[in-house]
């Protein structure tokens, strides 16, 4: 063969190998199949909604996916000035708790309601870690309608996740404390220091939420939560850590045993032992605070006793299963055979099986008892291993293809495995330090096992740096082939610890569009702008206001005076769905108000100084938005000026 021919064939196969090359760039991330794959045109729709919790901003946030677009900010714990909740005297009370007003929190696992095990688009829970907490919200409104206080609790943060049907929600404290709460030594931890496992019944039709009894168990740290399903339908599992019970460099101290445990609650016992009365009645204080759609407005209940359930003296409700080592998530299959822990310091997963684990307590195979709670043997309840699992397992979740999917923390990277031969049949890298993962129904018998969203809890080079402080990070990973691919990157709002995931048209065609005019029951709502007035009651002046495109009735009042307490009660009287109107007057030092379509809120504004202040609308309307405004003329406290408006 000729140099020639040599030179040619050469050019050839780099030319071949080349466009080889670039036919495969079409699976890397950052690419046109990447794009084209999480793309939405404009005025189409999102597959998914997914809900993402907030960490330390104490609210949830509504992503599309695979878009990763922000759709909106749930207020649940924390006030939001942008829609006033927690400042508006409506929602002021939905923040109320044994401690008092407490307008913060740290909220970190949202959960979806669920009917025969599959996620049904009712309710989204949330847990609130640092003062304990459980609210509800309505997926119809996407806004919270109902929180209630767990006692006995300390750091609810294996919480708040639900039974097959909804029937509770299930929640553990992850500091152990006196209970009930007295002034001990932190030294006599051992001695004085439990813990609860709070099983918060759920009203099939309303949603409302009570504490139908807590499980008084051993001082260790409880960490999070999963309900059976199928044939597990009727217990709930607790992952726990701390079984050294130490209280000082947990870091050393906690790790020294090789296991720790996986606390089974059989709960339909439990019950059987309630209509027993084997119950006790401890006398406590927390708040349920419930808001209404009719009346605009919420209310605090204050409860004073709770019934708690020592297993000690009701054998059969409570086991523990041997877990490797430090264990984080605790994850049930679509069948309800597996349960899946992730041990943060374990080199495999470890698999237990549902049917193995009641053989195993048939047939008493216990290696001891703490508190009275028999340890099951670990030979005797095990169903496989999963090895090479990456470093730092921490949580699994499933896409009913037979695969499991575990988030590794400290190797960076998701690792895809087969049920029943617990092979790792994938990885992938994540960027960087992923806590939680979610697939789409993940947790449920029917997951939508198209998408993988990894929640990140560093970026560092992944997107415009901002100063110190950076955001944090969800990578939406295609989950539908043998391998997983990444398609996107999107920052998100707080730290997300956790996120579920439904499909869009579980939800599109439930939502509340306007609140009906004719179906306001607020104590101060207006039907018509003929309805507006001002009143005096001694030092309180009573504004009764109506807003529509785009003026306000009243728009000028005078006779009010410094030292005067002025209620602005706003009532929406549109009936169009997203025409809110906003309110705001000069000085107020709340939050604006936001008022929805046949709604209703208050605030409250203290004039100080004489003068004249203007109020204006703060969201906009229509294209006379700049003139819906007015004024409040504030005179001396000792002023004779009558009381007008117009």
């Amino acid at each position: 063969m000729s140099n020639t021919k040599k030179i040619i064939l050469a050019i050839s196969f780099l030319f071949i190998t080349l466009l080889s090359s670039c036919s495969s760039n079409g699976n890397k991330p950052g690419t046109s199949d990447a794009a084209e794959k999480v793309y939405v045109a404009p005025g189409q729709y999102d597959e998914f909604y997914s809900f993402m919790s907030g960490g330390f901003s104490g609210q949830v946030t509504v992503y599309g996916l695979p878009s990763g677009r922000l759709f909106k900010i749930i207020p649940v714990f924390s006030q939001h000035p942008e829609n006033s909740y927690g400042y508006n005297e409506e929602t002021k009370p939905m923040l109320q708790t044994s401690y008092g007003f407490v307008p913060w929190d740290d909220a970190h696992h949202p959960e979806l309601s669920q009917t025969n095990g599959e996620t049904d688009g009712r309710w989204l829970f949330i847990n609130a870690n640092n003062t304990p907490r459980v609210a509800r919200i309505d997926l119809t409104t996407f806004e919270t309608e109902e929180i209630i206080e767990i006692p006995n609790s300390a750091g609810n943060h294996g919480s708040p996740f639900v039974t097959m049907n909804t029937e509770y929600v299930v929640a553990s404290t992850r500091f152990s404390v006196p209970i009930p709460q007295k002034d001990v030594p932190i030294s006599s931890y051992k001695e004085n220091f439990k813990g609860t496992l709070s099983f918060i019944k759920v009203d099939k039709e309303s949603g409302n939420m009570n504490i139908e009894f807590q499980i008084l168990v051993p001082g260790f740290n409880y960490d999070l939560a999963h309900a059976g399903k199928g044939p597990s339908h009727g217990w709930a599992f607790f992952t726990s850590y701390n079984s050294e019970q130490a209280n000082e460099l947990l870091e050393i101290n906690a790790s020294q045993n090789d296991k720790d445990f996986i606390a089974a609650v059989n709960w339909k016992k439990a019950e059987e032992y309630l209509k027993e009365g084997k119950g006790k009645v401890y006398n406590t204080e927390y708040y349920r605070n419930h808001y209404s759609n009719s009346t605009h407005s919420a209310t605090s209940e204050k409860i004073n006793k709770i019934v708690v359930i020592d297993p000690s003296e009701c054998p059969g409700i409570i086991y523990y299963l041997p877990t490797p080592k430090s264990p984080h998530g605790v994850d049930v299959d679509p069948s309800g055979e597996y349960i899946v822990a992730g041990g943060k310091l374990a080199t495999i997963i470890p698999v237990h099986s549902f049917t193995k684990m009641i053989k195993a307590i048939e047939g008493k195979e216990f290696i001891s008892e703490i508190s009275g709670i028999p340890v099951l043997k670990y030979e005797s309840i095990i169903a496989g291993e999963v090895q090479d699992p990456g470093l730092g397992p921490l949580h699994t979740e499933f896409d009913g293809n037979g695969f499991a999917y575990t988030s590794a923390f400290i190797s960076s990277e998701v690792v895809k495995w087969k049920l029943g031969t617990w092979e790792v049949v994938d990885r992938v890298p994540s960027y960087y330090s992923i806590g939680h993962l979610m697939i789409p129904g993940g947790d449920s018998k029917s997951p939508s096992g198209k998408y993988l969203v990894s929640l990140n809890k560093i970026t560092k080079d992944r997107y415009l740096p901002t100063g110190p402080e950076l955001c944090q990070s969800a990578q939406l990973f295609d989950i539908s082939g043998d391998k997983m691919k990444l398609l996107l990157d999107f920052p998100t709002i707080g730290e997300p610890h956790y996120a579920q995931g439904i499909p869009a048209e579980k939800l599109i065609n439930n939502q509340r569009r306007i609140f009906e005019l004719g179906n306001n029951e607020h104590e101060y709502g207006l039907r018509s702008e003929k309805d507006a007035k001002v009143e005096r009651n001694g030092n309180e002046v009573h504004i009764y206001m109506t807003t529509t495109r785009t003026h306000f009735k009243p728009d000028n009042i005078e006779g009010v005076k410094v030292g005067d307490k002025v209620f602005f009660h706003i009532t929406n009287l549109e009936q169009d769905w997203d025409i809110p109107h906003g309110f705001a007057v000069k000085g107020m030092n709340t939050a604006e108000l936001l008022v929805m379509p046949g709604q209703t809120r208050t605030a409250i504004w203290n004039p100080q100084n004489e003068g004249v202040f203007p109020f204006y609308c703060t969201d906009f309307c229509s294209a006379l938005h700049q003139e819906m405004q007015g004024y409040i003329r504030i005179s001396a406290k000792n002023s004779d000026i009558k009381l007008s408006y117009n």
